[in-house]
């Protein structure tokens, strides 16, 4: 199959790279073409440019996905250093580019006395990945902390959109197909360093001791169900520590699958399966992927 022309870009393109370094599992194919903007008119240009009929999907630090093993169609955006800057607007509100982590949201809100944002911390993803999925532990949402944020279309117009342009609900965003977070303004409330530092501390102690973070995982795997907590459904049903392949059900935590044996994404998406069916045949709950599963099986 002829592969389309693709723009000129300042940035970095690279055909069939591999996408498995680039996310928490270590699993999955490659992306057609992987596009590393050099800045937002180098992305912007390359959108605009960019045959309307190619598909194209931005990955932050790819913590919340499994990449199929038939590797992923079309144009995968990722925003590198040019879009991780963080910087104080005004008391209480942070401008944050889109490729930023939440390690570096939350420790400039520190520095800068701004307290409610703290809960990025635990987070192991992107503004830009925040932004779509509704980010949230801890008892903070984005949608909770989100004055507005900057978007590149598909047809690579930017837009600021406002918190209520998003739709938000639970780990859900309006935010349009084929559009990319390149930046976002949150707003806090004062506080002292050392309280939001504390703050900061007991989250990342309390994750450390609930979850596997050493592991190759991809998160909480799904949403809470209403009035239930999807790992204690996961348990009920039999589902810790099992394994289809190289994969398993977290033993610490039921609500994380890992890679702990080489496995491929079809392993990983098959044990999630099987746990979901599980879950309903014991408890009549069915459980809702929180993890996005891309590209082609």
């Amino acid at each position: 199959m002829a592969q389309p022309l693709l723009p000129e870009t300042r940035g970095k393109l690279t055909a069939d790279a591999p996408l498995a370094p680039l996310v928490w599992f270590k699993s999955g194919g490659a992306a057609e073409w992987l596009f590393e903007p050099k800045d937002l008119a180098d992305l912007q240009a390359f959108l605009r440019e960019l045959d309307p009929a190619v598909p194209v999907m931005a990955l932050g630090l790819g913590s919340n996905m499994i990449v199929r093993d038939g590797g992923v169609p079309g144009v995968v955006i990722r925003l590198g250093k040019p879009f991780a800057k963080v910087a104080k607007v005004d008391d209480v509100t942070l401008e944050c580019g889109g490729g930023a982590s939440g390690i570096l949201v939350s420790s400039t809100a520190r520095d800068s006395g701004i307290a409610g944002v703290e809960f990025l911390r635990s987070i192991p993803g992107t503004v830009g990945g925040f932004v779509r999925m509704n980010g949230g532990a801890y008892g903070g949402e984005v949608k909770d902390v989100l004055v507005d944020c900057d978007v590149v279309l598909r047809s690579g117009e930017l837009v600021t959109l406002v918190n209520a342009d998003l739709g938000y609900t639970y780990r859900h965003s309006e935010l349009p197909e084929g559009a990319v977070v390149v930046s976002a303004r949150f707003k806090g409330q004062p506080g002292e360093p050392e309280a939001i530092q504390a703050e900061m501390d007991r989250i990342s102690a309390s994750r450390e001791a609930s979850q596997p973070l050493r592991s190759k995982t991809g998160g909480s795997t799904f949403k809470n169900p209403e009035g239930h907590k999807a790992w204690a459904l996961v348990d009920e049903a039999g589902c810790r520590g099992l394994t289809i392949g190289g994969a398993q059900v977290s033993e610490k935590h039921t609500n994380f699958l890992l890679n702990v044996a080489d496995a491929t994404s079809s392993d990983i998406e098959a044990l999630g399966e099987e746990v979901r069916r599980r879950v309903k045949e014991k408890s009549g709950v069915t459980l809702e992927w929180e993890i996005q599963r891309v590209g082609r099986p």
